[in-house]
């Protein structure tokens, strides 16, 4: 039987033990200390991310913990995989609400139910795949920008001690619209960390998280579709696991200002279709290349139960916003490598001013609110709003491609 945990530690990551678990041993006690007894609230935490924060939160017992995300299946399934772990206790009080947190009922919950001891936001757009059309590329700023700005300024009037906010490697010097959204969303939550503890991630590849390419790996072979990946692209990755645990060490035990992020090495990058062709071989199978779309589908088509080996189509990238390699950091960030055993923490990123900031959301408003958003104008306040913003234009998105 295939079993996706296993698969990773062996072939991707390499690591029998999550990698940071020597940190969360040696910061045990402060862990205990800020999570035990207290009241979390966790926004988008029915993803691969925030749902594995989730687990490695409740390994400290909080007292209780209010989960919210508009996808209601998704918070479905994370409430009973909590109610039937052997390995963790679900608080007595324990409340799954399925609403977006930028709708007027968010509002309401937190004045109700609030204030919060530690708030961690997840709600976020992540796939470079976002920035396919100009309604999503507004949702996407919406969401990962304006949203989060709302959300800070709802919390100053009852600050939690602790606040966490999800960004990605792809913020480090941003070749996409993704990345730069979440840089701005970093410049943002900064400007805030004056009156609020604030702190955040940048991340690596999260293996077989929901709607990443190895996910879809799965989701393919389930239906007997051809596995399609780019064979030129590099990729840093850690475990679900390490995911959630990397986002509880990065809320709780920061400064104010601290941007988190994996020490991993150069060579520690894998190729898709490298992963692609282990993935098959660790299920018996051989990996069949074929030169067009068109072509492994129909090989896929005519499989058989006896079928020994199995289609792929591996291309070279030439989708928009696609950068070969990945970073952590930029030139010129302040870096502390001697804190933690397995995490940088990037220091005294660049705080904006909350005038500055205003400026700066004022513009992106702007630009938003015409009746039909223009991608060019855009970029074009991107380059001014981020210096290191370098956009890579293909004239093709993910979306046309398998």
């Amino acid at each position: 039987m295939f079993h996706i945990s296993e698969f990773i530690n062996k072939k991707i990551t390499g690591r029998s033990r999550s990698m940071f678990e020597n940190d969360i041993e040696k910061h045990s006690d402060a862990l205990l200390s800020g999570i035990s007894g207290k009241k979390l609230l966790v926004i988008g935490g029915a993803g691969t991310i925030g749902s594995n924060f989730i687990f490695a939160m409740l390994k400290f017992k909080p007292a209780e913990l209010y989960v919210i995300d508009n996808d209601e299946n998704g918070l479905t399934e994370l409430t009973r995989d909590l109610r039937s772990r052997s390995d963790i206790s679900v608080p007595d009080v324990y409340k799954a609400y399925p609403m977006d947190f930028g709708d007027t009922v968010f509002e309401k919950l937190l004045a109700n139910e609030g204030p919060f001891d530690i708030v961690a936001n997840f709600a976020a757009h992540k796939h470079v795949r976002s920035e396919k059309d100009h309604y999503s590329i507004e949702a996407m700023f919406r969401n990962n920008v304006l949203k989060a700005r709302r959300l800070l300024d709802l919390l100053l009037d009852n600050p939690p001690a602790h606040f966490f906010c999800v960004s990605t490697d792809k913020a480090a010097n941003p070749v996409n619209l993704m990345g730069a959204s979440k840089q701005l969303m970093e410049n943002l939550i900064m400007a805030y960390s004056g009156g609020i503890k604030i702190s955040t991630a940048r991340f690596a590849n999260v293996a077989f998280s929901n709607g990443s390419l190895l996910h879809g790996f799965v989701e393919r072979m389930k239906k007997k579709q051809p596995l399609s990946s780019p064979s030129d692209i590099r990729r840093y990755f850690i475990s679900p696991v390490e995911s959630g645990q990397l986002c509880a060490l990065a809320c709780m035990l920061s400064s104010s200002g601290d941007i988190f992020f994996p020490k991993l090495e150069e060579d520690e990058m894998k190729i898709f279709s490298e992963i692609a062709v282990a993935f098959l071989k660790d299920q018996g199978l051989e990996a069949r290349a074929y030169s067009s779309e068109n072509e492994a589908k129909l090989a896929a088509s005519q499989l058989s139960v006896k079928s020994t080996d199995y289609p792929v189509y591996f291309f070279k990238s030439d989708t928009s916003g696609e950068k070969s390699y990945e970073e952590f950091y930029t030139k010129g960030e302040e870096l502390d490598m001697d804190s933690f055993e397995a995490l940088g923490v990037i220091k005294n990123a660049n705080a904006f001013s909350l005038s500055a900031m205003n400026k700066m959301m004022n513009k992106l408003r702007t630009v938003l609110n015409k009746p039909n958003l223009d991608k060019n104008e855009l970029l074009k306040l991107m380059g001014e709003l981020i210096p290191s913003f370098e956009y890579i234009e293909k004239g093709k998105n993910l979306d046309q491609k398998m």
